[in-house]
């Protein structure tokens, strides 16, 4: 029995990715603030389950009295190994820096930075207590690696992110587990988050226009075949490069 926790499954890549997985015999919990039931339908046609927990990951206490929850479940016996796929993710603010908030500075680095730390830490934690093979993964973006006028906290989140991933890679291999994490780049998909972009005014965002380009160039990957390439990594469990960059780039 194999379980996946991923959050950010209401909508976009998330839901795509635990699709995929529920087809692939792989039992889901969703962590996210709203309910797809689409994928609890897909789950009784597949012959496993999906879970919803509603949460929301700028608050730390409640995605950590969540994860109490959702690992007790997860562990146990029965369970032959456990993934865990940090999807969700904002972009906003899209501003000069001078015009960000202190609740959006938090709220973005709470979302895309500490949850995926804290959700790695806690299943690490419970992986080590029971020996549990576990592959982590955490959505990174070619924002990391270059300064985009307006996404400078999109941009220092995703770096942040990149840099903890490997180290944690460093440590579960010098420790000896069995334990992998990686990095994916899914690059530029047709979700949400990219119309979020597009609405957004020159002034804050100078390559607006070039994102809307992207939408009527067609350029647009779509979330399905970016998530298939994902999932076809994760359930190779022995070909999976501890700490590696996995980008769609190489793939299609």
């Amino acid at each position: 029995m194999k379980y996946a926790i991923v959050t950010g499954t209401s909508k976009g890549l998330g839901a795509a990715i635990a699709e995929l997985l529920l087809k692939n015999d792989i039992h889901v919990i969703g962590i996210a603030r709203h309910v797809n039931k689409q994928l609890s339908q897909l789950a009784d046609q597949s012959k496993v389950t999906y879970q919803h927990f509603s949460c929301d990951l700028a608050d730390v206490d409640q995605l950590d009295r969540t994860f109490e929850k959702v690992n007790d479940q997860i562990f146990k016996k029965e369970t032959s190994r456990v993934y865990l796929i940090n999807s969700a993710a904002t972009v906003n603010p899209i501003d000069t820096v001078a015009n960000h908030t202190i609740e959006a500075i938090q709220a973005h680095m709470q979302i895309n930075l500490i949850a995926p730390m804290l959700t790695t830490s806690l299943v690490l934690k419970k992986a080590k207590q029971s020996g549990m093979e576990t592959i982590v993964a955490n959505i990174s973006s070619g924002a990391a690696d270059r300064s985009t006028y307006g996404w400078s906290a999109y941009g220092a989140s995703k770096a942040g992110l990149n840099r903890y991933t490997q180290t944690v890679a460093l440590e579960e291999e010098q420790l000896g587990t069995s334990n992998k994490i990686i990095l994916f780049d899914p690059s530029i998909m047709d979700t949400e988050m990219q119309r979020d972009i597009r609405a957004v005014d020159q002034e804050a965002f100078q390559e607006v226009e070039q994102f809307k380009q992207y939408k009527k160039q067609n350029k647009l990957r779509d979330k399905s075949v970016v998530a298939q390439v994902f999932v076809n990594i994760l359930v190779e469990p022995a070909e999976i490069n501890n700490g590696h960059y996995y980008s769609i780039k190489d793939y299609v």
